[in-house]
């Protein structure tokens, strides 16, 4: 895998099955998601090299027009984030309990990505838009101050777009609440 990712999110189905085949013919990138999401919206992930993934998305975004909902290009992808959102990742103790909730799933990957890169602590999950509306969240774990700088930083990069629908810290979460997220 390259060290750059790049999404664009549309509210059409139709287009984003167009952006993403001109997105993909655009330059050598990999395709990490190309699918629908609700309610009704298109998102497609691709990686590769910088250069590479910028051009594509620059294509997504002239292809896709007044349908872009949101995008991104992260040009060194923290490593832990693609287990985040595969469900492939494993934490081997659950500390302090981080959310970021946003209103796109651009703005929820940026701030994963930005949240790992701010304090030491674990990704656990980045749910994007199925079954929430649109909505998409990442949580977190680690020491409770790690969590609370993590989870600002995160924050930080969806209220810059006025994306953030919540951030919350837990310090002691109880175990029956939150066995949905590992």
């Amino acid at each position: 895998m390259g060290a750059a990712i790049g999404l664009v999110e549309l509210s059409s189905i139709a287009k984003g099955v167009e952006v993403a085949d001109a997105m993909v013919k655009r330059a050598e990138v990999a395709v990490v998601v190309n699918r629908t999401i609700c309610p009704g919206k298109y998102m497609i992930l691709l990686n590769g090299d910088v250069d590479d993934v910028n051009a594509s998305i620059e294509t997504g975004l002239e292809v896709g027009g007044h349908q872009v909902v949101d995008h991104f290009i992260i040009p060194n992808v923290h490593r832990s984030v693609f287990p985040a959102l595969t469900g492939t990742g494993s934490v081997p103790e659950l500390r302090a309990l981080g959310i970021i909730e946003s209103f796109s799933v651009a703005s929820t990957i940026e701030a994963a990505d930005a949240a790992v890169k701010a304090a030491a602590v674990d990704l656990l999950e980045i749910h994007v838009a199925m079954a929430i509306g649109g909505k998409a969240y990442v949580t977190l774990t680690g020491d409770v101050a790690a969590v609370q700088s993590a989870v600002d930083a995160g924050a930080a990069v969806v209220k810059r777009r006025g994306l953030l629908v919540d951030q919350v810290v837990i310090p002691s979460p109880r175990r029956e609440i939150i066995s949905q997220f590992y």
